[in-house]
This record gives structure tokens, C-alpha cells and sequence, in this order.
């Protein structure tokens, strides 16, 4: 499965990780049932996984009541990605 994944353009174009590099790694190692790598790889992994399995119900069924929880979700994935992303940053950058 890793022979077929996307490779990064923003990685390509400036040199660093974007906000969702590793994402398609630790998707796979959480479908090989490895949890701890997964979240170590990419922690916003689980809050992308429940935005989006949100998304798909709200999507999918015709319950349009359920839209509060796909922006909320939203909402708490891109906090979760942002805050993984600076963390991330400020020690690939050696920043203190």
C-alpha cells in the first residue's frame, strides 16, 4: 500500500511538510492496527477520521439536523491540525 501513496506538492514545491503530511501514513498503519504509530505519525488522524465519517452521514442520509456536529467537527479537526502543525513546525524549524 505505501507504493501507492500521493506524494506531498507543497513538499515538493518548498521543501517542508504541510498541515496534512502524514496523514496517508498513519491512516495505514491504524489499518494495520498499529494506534501509537498512527497517532505519533499524524495526531489530527482520529478528529479527520470522525469529521469525515461525519460529513459522510451528513452527506448520505437525508437527517440535515445533523449539520451542527459536521461544522463543529470541522471546527475541532482544523484546531487539532493546527495545533499538531505548529508543534511540528517549531521543532523541524529548531525554534524555542
Amino acid at each position: 500500500m505505501e507504493k501507492y501513496m500521493l506524494p506531498c506538492l507543497f513538499k515538493k514545491l518548498f521543501g517542508f511538510d504541510c498541515i496534512g503530511c502524514g496523514f496517508q501514513r498513519a491512516l495505514n498503519f491504524l489499518i494495520h492496527g498499529d494506534v501509537q504509530k498512527a497517532f505519533l505519525t499524524y495526531p489530527p488522524i482520529f478528529t479527520s477520521l470522525l469529521f469525515f465519517l461525519s460529513l459522510g452521514v451528513f452527506i448520505f442520509t437525508k437527517k440535515r439536523n445533523t449539520h451542527k456536529w459536521v461544522v463543529a467537527l470541522a471546527i475541532l479537526n482544523s484546531v487539532v491540525m493546527l495545533v499538531s502543525y505548529i508543534y511540528k513546525m517549531r521543532f523541524y524549524f529548531n525554534l524555542q
